[in-house]
């Protein structure tokens, strides 16, 4: 197999959805024993954890409360936000109440959430 350049690599990821991108990063995670995790630094903590607690919360779950009319739409959604399966989805669309995504940023969840209110879908941040 002939080497591919930097160059080439960029480009078959610029044309891949954000589906098979979550793949191919599963993929690698699994080849390889890496996670794609961003590292973090170690340090004095403290100052930065009393900003967070005044600041509120850093992670939130986004819980789906009830499916609406258009289920579909919702199902579509939830492909969308969580990278499943249109199968995948739709069992965690049934499974309403559920979290559809957990230990997310504040400001992820809220437009998580307005994609799926769009939707018709009821939704809470916790």
């Amino acid at each position: 197999m002939a080497k591919l350049t930097k160059e080439e690599i960029v480009a078959a990821l610029e044309e891949m959805t954000v589906v098979e991108l979550n793949e191919l990063v599963k993929a690698v995670e699994e080849k390889f024993g890496v996670t794609a995790a961003a590292p973090v630094a170690v340090g004095n903590a403290a100052p930065a954890e009393e900003e967070e607690a005044a600041a509120g919360p850093t992670e939130v779950s986004l819980i789906l409360k009830a499916v609406g009319a258009s289920k579909v739409q919702v199902i579509k959604a939830v492909q969308a936000i969580t990278g499943l399966s249109l199968i995948e989805a739709k069992k965690v669309v049934d499974g309403a109440p559920v979290a559809v995504k957990e230990h997310i940023s504040p400001v992820e969840a809220e437009e998580h959430k307005k994609a799926l209110v769009a939707a018709g879908a009821e939704v809470e941040i916790k």
